[in-house]
């Protein structure tokens, strides 16, 4: 017999669909990236300014399957994107709601935004399913980007750099390395928000594909487990975080135990008083050549992170440039 996706509580207004409260877990105390700790590090992340170490964005993507499921059922999983601004941290023990306003009739796109108990908004963007008829909250952000001017952490990076293909894969136990350093069966241990359509084989006949599938939230250690094998040319050590997030089903679900090709390109240049970012957009193929997912992914590289930026920055443009 076919199980429910989500046996996720959901409260259903007039204008929108919310999720239960819930406090997301931390799992990436022990990344390391370009030899050193990231912000996801209590210590790293109190150095620049943070109370601890941060929850990684797409955590919070796993709120947002119930409600993109009650809404447009099997097509979330096979079409489903989301496409979110990250606005602030939050840490382990916050508590935090996912709300997906209703989209309009005849429309395949409505607005998300996640928020804490005190109203904070954690991240706003767009839900969609298929090929909506306007853009979603990244595409219209890319145009709207405030060009990156001087770049240091960044200056070797061009647009329209693209890495070589690589081969990926998630097992359930399956450590996913150094960047993501916990398998899919711990993940889904701790999980916001479960489903039987996650499970193994036990569980194919619950499934419409018959086979596991991989939650959105993961999806994003799928496409960079191997990303620091032909990295960007930045400079460092240095800090980064993920500050704006689409993930696009574009032929899914994708599948536990099967291997994609991923190829990623620098879509944009952008920068802000505390960060230099490289847009990079990521596409997922599989065995048949098809395009079968994307990510946009927006790394934010932190200019205090980098030790000599403030000498390095004088001696490529001048003390007047700034």
């Amino acid at each position: 017999m076919m199980a429910n996706a989500f046996k996720t509580e959901i409260t259903e207004t007039a204008e929108a669909l919310l999720g239960p409260w819930r406090q997301p877990r931390q799992m990436l105390h022990a990344q390391v990236y370009d030899a050193h700790a990231s912000i996801h590090d209590d210590a790293t992340a109190q150095k620049l300014g943070f109370k601890g170490g941060t929850i990684e964005g797409p955590t919070h993507f796993s709120q947002f399957a119930p409600l993109g499921e009650r809404l447009w059922g099997r097509a979330w999983f096979e079409s489903g994107c989301l496409s979110a601004h990250y606005r602030s941290v939050c840490y382990e023990g916050e508590e935090v709601q996912a709300i997906l306003s209703k989209p309009l009739p005849g429309t395949r796109q409505c607005q998300i935004q996640m928020v804490k108990r005190d109203g904070t908004e954690v991240l706003r963007g767009t839900a969609s399913v298929g090929q909506p008829d306007a853009p979603t909250a990244l595409e219209a952000r890319l145009g709207e980007l405030k060009p990156l001017a001087d770049p240091v952490i960044l200056r070797d990076v061009k647009v329209a750099q693209t890495s070589k293909r690589q081969t990926v894969r998630m097992a359930f136990d399956q450590n996913m390395g150094d960047l993501y350093p916990f398998s899919l069966r711990q993940k889904l241990a701790v999980i916001t928000e479960n489903s039987p359509y996650y499970l193994g084989a036990d569980n194919a006949s619950s499934n419409p594909w018959g086979r596991a599938i991989i939650p959105m939230e993961m999806l994003s250690v799928l496409f960079q487990y191997r990303s620091k094998d032909d990295p960007l040319p930045t400079k460092g050590p240095a800090v980064g975080l993920f500050a704006d997030q689409e993930i696009r089903l574009v032929k899914g679900p994708l599948f536990v135990d099967e291997e994609y090709d991923v190829e990623r390109e620098v879509v944009a240049l952008s920068g802000s008083r505390r960060t230099e970012s490289a847009w990079a957009k990521t596409r997922v193929f599989d065995k048949a050549g098809a395009v079968v997912a994307t990510m946009l992914l927006n790394m934010a590289t932190l200019k205090d992170s980098y030790a000599p930026y403030e000498e390095e920055y004088r001696r490529l443009y001048g003390d007047a440039a700034r």
